[in-house]
């Protein structure tokens, strides 16, 4: 045992504090109009992002294959989050690109992730959460904010 705790309990407790935020998220996103959201969508949405991306580019950034890409871009854009059009540059590919409704959702679920900070700070305080993301920063490698959870878990 640790002097202070066990030592298993901090990555625990990290995917804990992780896992509240984002079923709370989810929540929130159902009550708004987008109850098909998954948290593995919001990754993919995010691989996406505001100019597109190819599948295999966004399967390189989530850190999954091709075709597990396609198969959540296909998904997404049966519930209306993404398109697939023409490449400008290469008539033979296809853009994923966010619809209205995707990028509804993540604006939505940048408001709300705020509001789950503002009752974090309410709760711990200011200083606290300043101080834990600070410390949250030291301790992650620089430029390690990755899309690729699901690959990482085997998904």
């Amino acid at each position: 045992m640790a002097e202070d705790g066990f030592g298993f309990e901090l990555p625990l407790l990290l995917f804990a504090g992780f896992r509240t935020i984002i079923d709370r998220l989810h929540a929130e996103l159902a009550r708004q109009g987008h109850p098909d959201v998954r948290p593995a969508y919001g990754f993919a949405l995010q691989a996406v992002g505001v100019r597109g991306a190819s599948a295999s580019e966004v399967g390189r950034r989530l850190g999954v294959s091709k075709q597990a890409a396609g198969k959540t871009v296909d998904k997404l854009e049966g519930l209306g989050y993404v398109e697939r059009v023409d490449d400008p540059v290469d008539a033979r590919r296809k853009i994923v690109r966010l619809t209205p409704r995707g990028l509804d959702v993540l604006n939505r679920s940048a408001a709300i992730f705020e509001e789950l900070r503002r009752e974090w700070v309410d709760t711990l305080g200011a200083q606290r959460v300043r101080e834990m993301e600070a410390d949250l920063r030291t301790m992650v490698p620089p430029g390690f904010f990755r899309l690729d959870v699901a690959g990482w878990f085997g998904g």
